[in-house]
């Protein structure tokens, strides 16, 4: 599956019913997969939307990290999974995000779908923008950090 890259915005309207974009849509559709997992980030006020394929993959992955008789690791991975949702595509490319997924992320109607990897973060515009603004500074930083050679370069 290629990676999905894009900053678009899209309206959720009243139902909380949005539009994947087209470009995204098209990824999806090579991929045969039109169901996606929704569950919300785990560090940043957004959503995740994780195709399928993507999903299991991680959590593969995570089982693989996990040993199944720690405890503490169990509770980990039960509140990870069981804080998703599957979503199916309908006919004309659009979603349903349930209200508590919307809440949880502050999207009303204005929605920035990112394009990361093998996943797609949704945010509130707004709150979109605050963040970019917000951690411009750090960007820049992190930037000069892990983008040069040495990790020094000012």
């Amino acid at each position: 599956m290629d990676n999905f890259i894009g900053n678009i915005d899209a309206k959720a309207d009243a139902k909380g019913r949005i539009c994947v974009p087209a470009t995204f849509r098209k990824i999806l559709q090579t991929a045969e997969d039109a169901r996606l997992v929704l569950r919300k980030d785990i560090y940043k006020d957004c959503l995740v939307l994780y195709p399928v394929s993507a999903w299991e993959e991680e959590l593969t992955k995570l089982r693989a990290r996990l040993d199944e008789y720690d405890e503490e690791q169990q509770d980990f991975y039960i509140q990870f999974v069981s804080d998703s949702e599957l979503l199916e595509m309908d006919s004309i490319g659009r979603i349903l995000i349930p209200k508590r997924y919307m809440q949880l992320a502050g999207i009303t109607n204005d929605v920035r779908f990112i394009g990361v990897n093998h996943t797609i973060k949704l945010w509130s515009r707004i709150q979109y923008e605050e963040f970019i603004k917000k951690n411009n500074e750090v960007f820049k930083t992190n930037a000069r950090k892990f983008l040069s050679k040495s990790g020094t370069h000012e």
